[in-house]
């Protein structure tokens, strides 16, 4: 089953996003894009469809009920939504700030003086 992370608004006018599913044209695992004023400025909550009924995200709407399909969802976004919905957290720096070299992993630069001790 293919999907792709599509940001809609709904004909209620609620902002959603979720997996859209081409085959059955339904979007799964739908979150809401709540918008909270602060002092600092705006925020944005991903919350579960039924929330406060529902805890989980495991909604589905049918595309029809969309009245608008943003072009491009921001990435921050979609890492967002997929930490949320997938209890995982995902990374973004790689490998690049890794000292292999030893200097912070115990000033071990030859494996085989581990293995003599």
């Amino acid at each position: 089953m293919a999907y792709e992370i599509k940001l809609v608004k709904l004909v209620s006018g609620d902002m959603l996003i979720g997996k859209a599913n081409v085959e059955d044209n339904m979007l799964t695992e739908v979150a809401v894009l709540q918008t909270v004023p602060t002092q600092q400025g705006v925020q944005m909550m991903l919350l579960p469809f039924g929330y406060p009924f529902e805890q989980d995200f495991d909604a589905k709407i049918s595309t029809a009920h969309v009245i608008y399909e943003y072009k491009e969802c921001p990435e921050d976004l979609k890492t967002k939504y997929l930490e949320a919905t997938s209890n995982l957290t995902v990374s973004t720096g790689g490998l690049g700030n890794l000292d292999l070299q030893g200097g912070a992993g115990g000033n071990v630069t030859d494996i085989s003086q581990l293995l003599k001790k």
